[in-house]
């Protein structure tokens, strides 16, 4: 794995050695990136079930102004911190050792807000809907802010949960990539 472009374009990242972590294929980070736009300018991004940090960091080299990264297994956390360490992302970044669930309460509790989500979870935890209904409900997305959702292809998920609107979905082979938009109270009243 490796950071596409950006400030840290060419720099290898570390992997968790886990079966259970399974990294953005080059390819599909590629698109990801394509649809939300080269460069992450003053983004601030949630990268959750980060692993390896593959999408976060890639947000962060090119451009993005802060990433909170939330991995539930520590050993997963401690390749990640290295990899961020190692990028020189370390003044632009925060990890919380928790459960996506837990770390979005956590993140709305204090009143974070992202402008960028990105979530990979892994597929067999088919975490769709409950994800989406978490996200909407913690208030961590304020109006226009973007989702990245990557799931396996057979796990279909709504085309609007709450706030979060569907507005395109990619197919790489098994994956899927949803993207999402949260609406503003006013579009959500004309929709």
């Amino acid at each position: 794995m490796r950071i596409i472009a950006g400030t840290a374009k060419g720099r290898t990242l570390k992997m968790p050695r886990k079966d259970s972590v399974r990294p953005t294929a080059d390819r599909v980070k590629e698109t990801i990136f394509n649809i939300l736009g080269q460069w992450m300018d003053g983004e601030r991004v949630l990268d959750l079930y980060a692993g390896g940090g593959g999408l976060g960091l890639e947000a962060l080299s090119r451009g993005a102004s802060h990433a909170t990264f939330v991995e539930r297994d520590p050993e997963v956390m401690e390749t990640l911190a290295e990899n961020i360490r190692t990028l020189g992302f370390a003044a632009a970044s925060t990890t919380l050792l928790k459960t996506a669930d837990r770390a979005l309460k956590t993140l709305g509790t204090r009143g974070d807000a992202f402008t960028l989500v990105l979530a990979d979870p892994p597929y067999a935890a088919v975490a769709g809907e409950s994800l989406l209904k978490d996200l909407d409900a913690s208030g961590v997305m304020r109006a226009g802010a973007r989702l990245v959702f990557e799931h396996d292809r057979r796990e279909v998920l709504p085309p609007r949960v709450g706030a979060l609107e569907r507005t395109d979905e990619r197919r790489f082979g098994d994956t899927l990539v949803s993207f999402y938009v949260a609406r503003s109270a006013s579009e959500e009243a004309t929709s």
